[in-house]
């Protein structure tokens, strides 16, 4: 059966001489492997440019649930970025969060919620001036645990100032283990995990290696709360790009 749905493309694999397996994350059915015909070939070909990782497309997909790799009958942009794919500081970002979707979302089913903030997050960062784009990485992290179903519970004050991250929640004494942040860092946390406008991100200054050991935190945040995931590849080149 035919389905309309948008999607942001996760990963493209080559698959004999022209075609290419393509995972996307879809408004419709979650995180799903696709095979795409005739978009590789030696001559310059539009339609395999579409499917860098990243892009959000609008989808004619058939799906049977019983089978682990789909077909696109058709697909064209569903949002053209401006800047993200050729601005180095924003591709770098983007990427991290593709990433971390990859490492994250194991399942094919359903996040609408998720999906909806994610290509807001992809446009977002495209629109936004750079001064923003350093605390997207961070603000990402921390909103996607909370749709992923762990989010940080309760807010900081001079009363519960330590971010406990076994247990997701601000508390008024170190814990009994290592995995917590200290009151700056917490105070941080709180600020970032409160904002609702992309805008407000701007307000939060930190240096480099404040955002660095930061969004290692955050990462942490995820091993403790997914068992299966995995170290990512992204982190240390978006810091060394960012260097901010």
């Amino acid at each position: 059966m035919l389905h309309k749905t948008r999607g942001i493309v996760l990963r493209t694999v080559k698959y004999g001489d022209t075609s290419a397996i393509v995972n996307i994350f879809t408004e419709l059915f979650g995180i799903q492997a696709y095979m795409v015909n005739g978009v590789r070939s030696s001559k310059p070909n539009a339609k395999g440019n579409l499917l860098q990782p990243g892009n959000i497309l609008d989808l004619i997909v058939y799906h049977h649930e019983q089978k682990s790799i789909q077909r696109i009958s058709e697909f064209k942009l569903g949002y053209i970025f401006t800047s993200l794919h050729f601005n180095v500081v924003k591709n770098t970002v983007a990427l991290y969060m593709i990433e971390l979707l990859q490492k994250s979302l194991r399942e094919p089913e359903e996040h609408l919620e998720l999906y909806y903030f994610t290509e807001q997050a992809l446009e977002a960062l495209d629109k936004t001036p750079l001064s923003i784009a350093a605390n997207i990485p961070l603000y990402f992290t921390l909103k996607l645990a909370e749709h992923l179903g762990f989010r940080l519970n309760g807010r900081y004050s001079e009363y519960a100032s330590y971010l406990d991250l076994q247990e997701g929640s601000f508390t008024d004494l170190p814990p009994h283990h290592s995995n917590y942040l200290d009151a700056e860092n917490s105070e941080l946390t709180d600020r970032l995990f409160q904002c609702y406008e992309w805008e407000s991100l701007g307000n939060i200054t930190m240096n480099k290696d404040k955002r660095r050991k930061l969004l290692y935190a955050y990462l942490d945040f995820f091993k403790l709360h997914l068992p299966d995931f995995t170290e990512l590849q992204s982190p240390p080149i978006l810091h060394e790009i960012l260097d901010a």
